[in-house]
């Protein structure tokens, strides 16, 4: 499996205007694409959580209050376990978002979720683990692995901004189905550069004319 890299992902972007007539369009009006893998991927996961559903500027207050609780770190599973629900409600989480991150506080001190073999499990065997956790659902696994991990071969078949890419790129009258989206990197041969071009696709909708 082929991870994030200037080399690979030269490849990837020579493999994609080869296969797709469309998305090479976008690609030779869009600056070559940058990822930053790393391996912080507890930290990662809390700092989403906590991110959800809220506005960028929100989302960092909130991290924020959250991490001087604990001396201005992420904290360690342990010290969000000797939080209570009201303390970590303080910080501004929702009483739902404390339980999602003691949640996973849990399961990585027990074990159910590590990352110790992340470099030779596949994709939806890193899926089936996150998920596992409250709070952490397919959309987030697949940034996880896109985002995090730097895996190449990624299709976030359920992401808003893919779905409206490929609708206004590809013809489509809706917002195409998850089905629908992997039908579309099927037909193109996206594989195995989905992450690549699912990136184009995104900013394919910041250079369309308002």
């Amino acid at each position: 499996m082929e991870l994030a890299s200037i080399a690979n992902l030269a490849k990837a972007v020579k493999h994609l205007r080869a296969h797709d007539p469309l998305l090479a369009n976008v690609i030779a009006k869009t600056e070559k694409p940058e990822f930053v893998p790393h391996t912080d991927y507890y930290a990662a996961l809390v700092n989403s959580i906590i991110g959800q559903q809220l506005s960028v500027k929100a989302a960092a207050a909130i991290k924020q209050r959250f991490k001087d609780m604990f001396g201005g770190n992420v904290p360690t599973p342990e010290g969000i376990l000797s939080k209570s629900i009201d303390e970590l409600r303080a910080a501004g989480l929702s009483g739902a978002k404390a339980l999602y991150v003691r949640d996973l506080a849990e399961h990585v001190l027990d074990g159910r979720l590590h990352f110790r073999d992340i470099s030779t499990e596949s994709n939806e065997e890193i899926i089936n683990a996150l998920t596992d956790v409250k709070g952490i659902g397919e959309w987030t696994a697949h940034m996880f692995l896109m985002f995090c991990v730097g895996r190449l071969d990624v299709l976030p078949v359920g992401d808003l901004g893919v779905r409206n890419g490929i609708r206004d790129l590809y013809g489509f009258d809706h917002a195409p189905t998850p089905a629908e989206v992997t039908h579309v990197a099927q037909g193109n041969h996206w594989h195995p550069y989905e992450t690549v071009a699912s990136w184009y696709i995104w900013r394919s909708l910041e250079n369309t004319p308002a």
